[in-house]
């Protein structure tokens, strides 16, 4: 009889653990019962999984011509991931052209262009995670009449990820990705919410804060900005930091420059790069819309070719291209800047194109800012890869 009471409270406490959530191990489980007044609905996310396909902007045509040095085309379809281990939270860039300091709940052409060519490929890897915010709008940048509310900008930011938290993530692991503003954004989520909490740091695979400066004092991979989360320095380290502000070789970073540099002597500005991650030279995986869409063509223009002589190719069928082997990048420091150089590898003999459509045309001081994603989205997403099976690794 003593026996059998023995082996029933055994099994009893192997169940509780078993079902029992973070709270119960000392851990408390994030924001347990948080719901968001906003993003409970499925109308304000760019992404999320459980939306229909044609209210999902990741789920788009991603397809990609990938052209050879020889002209040579082939069309790679993209193929989202069926069942993602892990996930992916991304906050974009500063893209609406909203009338007024911050923008609505709504996404225009600008956000979803944008998204389509930040985030949307990650869907081969994690499922996608991308919230409509009332961010600074890019009116701001162009009439200094309106007055952004970066307040405003980051709530929204914490409320759809403290959502997605108590709600859609189940303790797997999650990349946060950013640009530009939205990098600021995530940086200020990790400071605050995701360092001091012990099972939010756990779960972070890792984060990609791009166009962006991130302080790191010299010499070392962690503190300045961020006081537990390094610079990522091997493919399989998982809990650090991608970061990276891009600019040509030929035009280097100078007086008028926005990023590269801390404006502090005791520190620099954090640089990994994503093709070459423990350092030096590697060629980049871009890829490239051939359509530029919204408020982006008076930067960018109508579009671009991977061709010299577009004219005398078939045109492009998918809405992508890549090309191979044609743009080469490496961190370095020069004259005070930390940056991400970027070169380009032409060929006036081939028939490919000899340079790429990046800068911010009729501006000063921001590199190559609108494409620092672009240009390395495939060694991003060969980084996703191999940092989520780290991690998933670590779990077991």
């Amino acid at each position: 009889m003593v026996s059998w009471i023995r082996w029933t409270v055994l099994a009893v406490m192997i169940a509780a653990l078993g079902c029992s959530d973070s709270s119960s191990t000392g851990t408390p489980e994030p924001y347990a019962g948080y719901q968001s007044e906003v993003y409970q609905s499925l109308d304000p996310w760019l992404c999320h999984p459980d939306q229909e396909a044609e209210a999902n902007v990741c789920l788009q045509d991603l397809d990609a011509t990938f052209v050879a040095a020889d002209g040579g085309a082939t069309v790679v379809p993209h193929i989202p991931a069926s069942d993602p281990p892990i996930d992916c939270f991304y906050v974009y860039p500063t893209a609406s052209f909203d009338t007024g300091g911050n923008s609505d709940l709504e996404a225009n052409e600008e956000e979803i262009f944008i998204a389509l060519n930040q985030i949307a490929r990650f869907n081969s890897v994690c499922r996608v995670f991308a919230p409509i915010h009332r961010q600074i709008t890019l009116s701001v940048l162009f009439d200094s009449q309106f007055v952004g509310d970066r307040e405003l900008a980051y709530g929204d930011v914490a409320d759809a990820f403290k959502h997605y938290i108590a709600n859609e993530n189940d303790g797997r692991g999650v990349i946060l990705i950013g640009h530009s503003q939205g990098s600021g954004h995530l940086t200020r989520l990790i400071q605050e919410e995701v360092e001091p909490n012990a099972a939010l740091a756990n779960r972070l695979v890792a984060a990609y804060l791009l166009g962006t400066t991130i302080a790191v004092p010299a010499g070392e991979d962690v503190g300045g900005t961020f006081q537990s989360t390094p610079l990522c320095r091997s493919a399989e380290q998982t809990g650090c930091l991608v970061t990276y502000s891009s600019w040509r070789d030929r035009e280097p970073p100078d007086s008028d420059a926005l990023f590269a540099d801390t404006g502090d002597e005791s520190t620099v500005a954090g640089c990994v790069n994503p093709a070459a991650i423990t350092g030096g030279k590697a060629t980049l995986k871009p890829y490239f819309p051939g359509v530029v869409r919204g408020v982006f063509t008076v930067a960018l223009g109508q579009g671009s070719s991977p061709y010299a002589n577009p004219d005398a190719r078939d045109p492009i069928a998918t809405p992508y291209y890549s090309m191979p082997n044609f743009i080469e990048s490496e961190c370095v420091d020069r004259n005070g800047y930390q940056y991400l150089e970027v070169s380009v590898l032409a060929d006036p003999e081939d028939p490919r194109a000899d340079d790429f459509n990046g800068d911010f045309r009729s501006a000063v001081g921001w590199g190559l800012h609108l494409v620092d994603v672009s240009i390395a989205l495939g060694n991003l997403l060969e980084l996703a890869e191999s940092q989520s099976a780290a991690w998933l690794a670590a779990q077991d």
